[in-house]
């Protein structure tokens, strides 16, 4: 889509936060907002903290205080029929259910183009497994590493490389669930924690 047929653009916000959270969420959001409003572009923003500068009174031209949820956004599509989406603007939450709204045919079945980065760059950064595939095939050296669905693999990959270990989660929340375990019982509460 070129930029002349792009006259509305839906922004996924940052969702529910804690004061002191996320903060360049919502300044990165607000300057997306200000900017597509100095090209023209009518701007419609989906965020549920009403403490945010996004959700100031003016800024944003329509604003949906709802959860950033698959659901909600789907509705929000299919009433407002942006020509656009921006999910970098909202953090993990907005990223997730941004390709869960491709994964589900939203965005094709409504016309939406997906602005910014990408989808398929975005599963591709978000997915430790092919972030690592992917730096490997471009000859960037990269720490050693293993990917684990649940926690006897774990177990099994701790034996192998040996402790202490960095534990990463793929498509966590502000690096829920990462961190260094040091023994196996670290290792188990750690994995635990990631419902796997």
């Amino acid at each position: 889509m070129t930029k002349d047929k792009i006259k509305k653009v839906l922004i996924l916000g940052s969702g529910g936060l804690q004061i002191g959270q996320a903060g360049e969420f919502d300044y990165s959001g607000s300057q997306a907002i200000k900017s597509l409003k100095e090209e023209g572009i009518k701007t419609i923003l989906i965020n549920p903290n009403i403490a945010t500068v996004q959700t100031n009174k003016g800024l944003a031209d329509k604003i949906y205080f709802l959860p950033v949820s698959f659901y909600f956004i789907k509705e929000v599509i299919k009433k407002e029929k942006p020509d656009g989406i921006l999910l970098g603007f909202g953090g993990q939450t907005a990223l997730n259910v941004g390709l869960e709204l491709e994964d589900r045919g939203v965005y094709k079945k409504y016309g939406v183009e997906v602005l910014g980065t990408n989808t398929n760059t975005i599963r591709l950064t978000e997915d430790r497994k092919l972030f690592t595939e992917e730096l490997k095939s471009i000859g960037v050296k990269i720490a050693k590493s293993k990917t684990a669905n649940n926690i006897m693999q774990g177990k099994k990959i701790a034996c192998e490389m040996g402790y202490p270990l960095m534990i990463r989660a793929a498509y966590s929340l502000g690096g829920f669930g990462s961190g260094i375990v040091q023994d196996e019982k670290q290792l188990v509460e750690k994995l635990k924690r990631q419902s796997m």
